[in-house]
């Protein structure tokens, strides 16, 4: 069976930069046994497959060692192959997922993701992650992953995380974050537990800290960057109880697989 594969850096309009994540558009479901292998054969940190459906189209996501419920860059990645790649007419998708309903809007060359907003709550800090870490935060957080606050950008670009630790924790895996200097806010995401150390742009993280950075900036609208090797800029935005994450992204690769099930 061969089928086609797109590799798009989202969140970045060069490539090299932005978070790289796998696209296989499919007609019908493989076995999950067999997505999971094309995931940890691409060793990315996200590989999306998607299937057309009545109404949009229903997405799924694999790490190398896992399924995950809602990945931002690689649904980014996604709709830039169907609005660019493909013959779809609208400058709207509408994504089926396990965190229900997703939407996609194209204006120009900016792709917006409207994901549900998922604020954290304050909570004691563990000590795993202060080892982890190897500094204690300001304050810490707990949605699906923790969030630990810092006091400045220099801070979080000169962490050296003890993934060791960081995978002891419950929840999915640690946003940092702190103020950044020429953008709103700054983050990077370590998720050693789903064999993912350090994502270089990580959109569903931004649906916990947009809600947060824009209370205590007091903006709705705000401007991030990811301060991972590669980087990557967003643009976020609080509208209700969704998220407005708004990035662009570029083509690396355009080829096929084989594989024999």
């Amino acid at each position: 069976m061969k089928l086609t594969l797109f590799q798009i850096d989202a969140f970045t309009e060069r490539v090299f930069n932005g978070n790289p994540a796998a696209v296989c558009p499919l007609q019908q479901w493989l076995p999950d046994s067999t997505l999971q292998k094309i995931a940890a054969e691409n060793n990315l940190s996200e590989t999306a497959f998607y299937v057309p459906i009545k109404n949009g189209f229903h997405i799924r996501w694999f790490t190398p060692l896992t399924e995950v419920d809602l990945c931002g860059h690689a649904t980014l990645a996604t709709a830039f192959v169907i609005f660019n790649l493909t013959s779809y007419p609208d400058q709207f998708i509408t994504f089926n997922s396990k965190s229900g309903e997703l939407f996609v809007k194209k204006e120009k060359d900016v792709l917006s993701l409207d994901f549900p907003a998922q604020p954290g709550t304050p909570c004691e800090t563990p000590q795993e992650l202060i080892a982890g870490l190897g500094q204690t935060p300001i304050a810490v957080l707990k949605s699906e992953d923790y969030i630990a606050v810092f006091d400045s950008e220099r801070d979080i670009a000169e962490m050296e995380p003890d993934f060791d630790y960081l995978a002891k924790l419950d929840g999915r895996g640690v946003s940092v974050t702190a103020p950044g200097s020429n953008v709103d806010f700054v983050s990077r995401f370590f998720c050693p537990k789903l064999g993912v150390n350090e994502d270089p742009v990580t959109g569903s993280a931004h649906c916990a800290l947009t809600p947060y950075w824009a209370e205590k900036l007091d903006k709705a609208i705000l401007s991030a960057r990811q301060l991972s090797k590669r980087t990557g800029d967003l643009t976020c935005e609080v509208k209700g109880d969704r998220v407005i994450i708004s990035g662009k992204a570029v083509k690396y690769l355009e080829g096929s697989i084989d594989i024999t099930l």
